[in-house]
């Protein structure tokens, strides 16, 4: 993997090429630039998912320091980063992100945020959602406005978008008619009262630890008695939050004769303020069954994988010091990831900024260098075939410092 640089004494521009030629070499998805067949699936992670720790920069020379215990080990130890180039690697829970990304299907955004510089987390969400600048302004979201703006589709009118929640997420709600379908089997516990208690001790780090030390143990209880209830299973699974299903019911919604062409999968329990963990752990689990699931994406899409490009984002980033119980609390830049047989991929974008104290925002956060809207952009220009005015105009207004990355969907 090769890296250029831009402005070598403070930041470097990684852009991993050695995948990206591999891919170059194979044929064009052609159908991925034709209107009606492209497939798009977002999944949204709530409760702020620790980006240095999902791609951790192991070769940052701040960052064991700051993430101490937490901290993923470089390439070539045990239970090390899954190396993506010599700065940053995946969580070595993602065998299936890794293998995408060494198939030229996987670019991994960093330094990436919204627009969004406080750390409430239904704030968070609402921007990240709305496409705009500011939690509130907008009661419909950037997604549905872009429903509005694609090409003729194949499918059903009003059935070109689903989400598979209980109520319609913000992005997806607007004008444009959308479905939604409700997993077959709910959590237990009330994710949204838990969301709204996390925001109301947001600033209080002892009693964010106390609230997510308790749902942990909550959710552990469970599962030790779903396995007391049933000794015939060898194993739990991999992650509490059933993120796998919901992904198989998407692809096989969107498979269908007639399916949607955008599907919303939502996956909550990211707010890690208590016994993260490192690379075993409670947050180990949670993106083992993150990898799993798309892992069951792409296999229940099938053929249609080719021409599908999957977006992974969070509200926010989380700080990059361990706090007082080894966990992380609400920060600002974090990770993205874009996945998917239509993407052009085998490369890392990061706008590097450092871990040093002096290069931290506010003293504690990742400092973000790219705008999460120059990706959604990207992808609806390039892959979903929205028009860059109407982009500009209609669906990221006051984005005009957010401009599109270019050559992430394949040719």
């Amino acid at each position: 993997m090769h890296a250029y640089h831009v402005d070598k004494a403070r930041r470097r521009f990684l852009l991993s090429t050695g995948a990206l030629a591999a891919s170059a070499a194979l044929p064009h998805v052609l159908f991925a630039r034709t209107g009606g067949s492209a497939r798009l699936v977002v999944m949204i992670l709530r409760g702020a998912l620790d980006g240095l720790a999902a791609v951790p920069p192991y070769a940052d020379p701040n960052y064991a320091g700051l993430h101490r215990t937490l901290a993923i080990a470089a390439p070539g130890v045990a239970d090390g980063a899954l190396a993506l180039d010599n700065t940053f690697g995946l969580h070595p829970s993602f065998a299936f992100l890794y293998e995408r990304y060494l198939a030229g299907e996987l670019v991994v955004f960093h330094a990436v945020a919204s627009p969004y510089r406080d750390r409430s987390h239904f704030d968070g969400q609402n921007v990240l959602e709305n496409g705009l600048t500011k939690p509130v302004g907008s009661a419909d979201g950037w997604l549905n406005r872009a429903l509005a703006a694609l090409p003729r589709g194949t499918g059903r009118p009003g059935e070109r978008a689903v989400a598979i929640s209980q109520n319609v997420p913000l992005i997806l709600r607007g004008d444009t008619p959308v479905i939604s379908k409700s997993p077959q089997a709910t959590p237990d516990v009330d994710e949204d009262l838990l969301a709204r208690l996390a925001d109301l001790y947001s600033k209080d780090d002892w009693f964010s630890a106390r609230l997510s030390e308790a749902v942990q143990t909550e959710k552990l209880a469970d599962e030790r008695s779903t396995q007391a209830d049933a000794p015939a299973m060898t194993a739990p699974p991999a992650a509490p939050d059933r993120v796998g299903g919901v992904a198989r019911m998407a692809a096989a919604l969107m498979r269908s004769e007639g399916g949607p062409e955008v599907a919303v999968i939502e996956a909550s329990g990211w707010d890690t303020h208590a016994n993260q963990g490192g690379a075993k752990g409670a947050l180990a689990q949670r993106l083992t069954g993150l990898d799993k699931a798309l892992r069951a994406l792409k296999d229940e899409l099938g053929p249609l994988w080719q021409q599908t490009a999957v977006l992974v984002v969070t509200e926010f980033g989380r700080t990059a010091a361990v706090n007082g119980t080894q966990g992380t609390d609400h920060g600002t830049g974090g990770c993205a990831l874009l996945a998917g047989g239509a993407v052009r991929g085998g490369r890392v974008i990061a706008d590097w900024p450092g871990l040093a104290r002096t290069a931290l925002l506010d003293n504690r956060d990742l400092r973000p260098t790219l705008d999460l809207r120059s990706v959604f952009k990207a992808v609806l220009d390039e892959h979903m075939r929205v028009d860059a005015k109407t982009l500009a105009s209609r669906i990221f207004p006051d984005s005009s410092g957010a401009r599109p990355l270019q050559g992430l969907i394949r040719a």
